[in-house]
């Protein structure tokens, strides 16, 4: 019983959900709560195949204790302490499971440090220094606005988007990249390739979670750069950058985050029109969502 609601949660969370909240307005209103949202989904999933793996390696070492199952060394009737949980995993299983997720991520980590400690080096090499408007410029006749993140981050600025962009164009651009690096969002970034990386672009999880998440985080720098400068400003300059990009691309390279580089069309769109207020159930589910494997195992069933 066990294993078989293990697999309905993994089919309906890494399958059906996905397909269903792509590309949801109600999300798209807030999208800081949308990314978290995917990303408690993908912490759910993870969990799930954790769970079903143990169960299908130690199938009879678990007795299902209901709720009570939960609390470490305790009996299901909350009496005195026990040695172990009656349902108590092995605890290789776990380990194994948080190591290979840890040397993931950790080799995504220091290749994209990598990347950008090479791109900070030549940008410090080759731009010009903007004292007033705190950024490079990079001599490029390719209209680009992008940030390098990191402890030592740059908002970069070519020569081709200052002759493209006015001044207001200019600030809301620059302001949606400082958007980025105030919300950290390459660690967010991170994460999901992480879960990308072990689970495959195959499962819709991964694969629409990873377009949708990056999305919702350029939404969100849009809202940040939202409270210093106008939505016709920051729309103008979205379109006028995405659309003056040649067939090249920008010269934005790996681990940076450029202004007009995702989801152009639904960011104008959205700042174009009246947000919708999200649905309350979304903040449950979020919270929710990485505790519902747990509770499906731990669940008395005959």
């Amino acid at each position: 019983m066990t294993l078989a609601l293990l697999a309905i949660h993994l089919l309906l969370v890494g399958v059906l959900l996905p397909r269903r909240l792509a590309g949801s307005r109600r999300l798209q209103a807030r999208p800081v709560l949308g990314a978290a949202l995917w990303l408690a989904l993908m912490a759910s999933f993870g969990t799930g195949v954790l769970l079903a793996a143990h169960h299908l390696l130690a199938p009879l070492g678990h007795e299902p204790a209901g709720l009570a199952g939960l609390l470490p060394h305790v009996e299901p009737h909350l009496g005195p302490p026990a040695a172990a949980a009656p349902h108590a995993p092995g605890r290789w299983v776990p380990a194994a499971a948080g190591g290979s997720v840890a040397a993931v991520a950790a080799v995504l980590a220091v290749r994209a440090a990598r990347a950008r400690r090479r791109h900070r080096a030549a940008l410090d090499l080759v731009a010009a220094r903007d004292p007033r408007r705190r950024l490079l410029v990079l001599d490029d006749a390719r209209p680009a606005v992008y940030c390098l993140p990191g402890r030592r981050a740059r908002v970069v600025v070519t020569r081709g988007a200052l002759d493209l962009l006015d001044e207001p164009r200019l600030a809301a651009a620059v302001a949606h990249e400082r958007g980025h690096l105030r919300g950290r969002h390459h660690l967010v970034l991170l994460a999901v390739d992480t879960f990308v990386l072990l689970l495959g672009r195959r499962l819709p999880l991964a694969g629409v979670g990873r377009a949708e998440v990056a999305l919702l985080l350029e939404m969100a720098a849009d809202d940040a750069a939202l409270a210093r400068v106008t939505r016709a400003d920051l729309a103008g300059a979205l379109y006028a950058l995405a659309t003056a990009a040649p067939a090249a691309g920008p010269p934005a390279g790996p681990g940076t985050l450029a202004a007009a580089s995702t989801g152009v069309l639904a960011r104008v769109q959205r700042l174009a029109r009246t947000p919708a207020p999200p649905a309350r159930a979304y903040r449950v589910a979020a919270v929710a969502a990485p505790l519902l494997p747990y509770l499906l195992a731990c669940a008395p069933h005959p």
